[in-house]
C-alpha cells in the first residue's frame, strides 16, 4: 500500500469528519462543530495520512495531538477500516511522536475504550502503558484506559 502524510489543510475538514464518522459510534464521533474546535486549539496540530490511487490522493487516516509545555494529548487517530493493517496508524504515530520530541514534549496521553481490544493492542505495541481507568468515559457507559508515553526529547545534534 502507497501512502504518504501531509500536515492537514482547513479543506480537509469535510473529510476528516467522514473518516471520523466511518470510525467511531455515533456519540462518540466527533461532530463537525467538535472537529473544527479541536483543530483550532492552540498547540494542536493534525497529520492526516493520504492512500495514492491512480486517479489522485486521497486521505484515508489522520490524527490530531494537541500540546502543552512537555506534554502531549492525542486527541484521535483514525484509519478507514479498509486500510487499517497497512501500517498508516502506525506511520501516523511515529510521525507525530517524531515531531513531539523535536517539540521537547516528554510525555504524551490519551484515552481508549476497555472494550477496544484492537486499539489496546496497538497502544502497547507502541509503548504505551495505563495508569489507570476512567468509568463511563464514553457515553458514560463505556469504560477508558487512561494511557501515556515517555518520550525522550531530540536535541538539535540528534534531530
Amino acid at each position: 500500500m502507497q501512502f504518504s502524510l501531509r500536515n492537514h489543510a482547513s479543506s480537509d475538514l469535510e473529510t476528516l469528519y467522514e473518516i471520523d464518522q466511518a470510525c467511531y459510534q455515533p456519540g462518540i464521533a466527533y461532530s463537525r462543530r467538535m472537529l473544527r474546535w479541536y483543530l483550532k486549539l492552540p498547540g494542536v496540530f493534525c497529520v492526516v495520512a493520504e492512500a495514492s490511487t491512480a486517479a489522485k490522493p486521497s486521505p484515508v487516516g489522520f490524527i490530531i495531538v494537541q500540546t502543552h509545555a512537555n506534554d502531549a494529548y492525542i486527541i484521535t487517530i483514525d484509519v478507514l477500516a479498509d486500510y487499517r493493517r497497512s501500517g498508516i496508524g502506525t506511520a501516523l504515530l511515529q510521525e507525530t511522536e517524531f515531531r513531539l520530541e523535536k517539540m521537547g514534549v516528554r510525555r504524551v496521553e490519551l484515552q481508549t475504550a476497555t472494550n477496544n481490544e484492537a486499539g489496546v493492542a496497538f497502544w502497547l505495541r507502541h509503548g504505551y502503558r495505563s495508569s489507570g481507568v476512567t468509568r463511563g468515559y464514553y457515553l458514560g457507559c463505556i469504560d477508558a484506559y487512561n494511557m501515556f508515553k515517555h518520550l525522550h526529547a531530540r536535541t538539535s545534534a540528534t534531530a
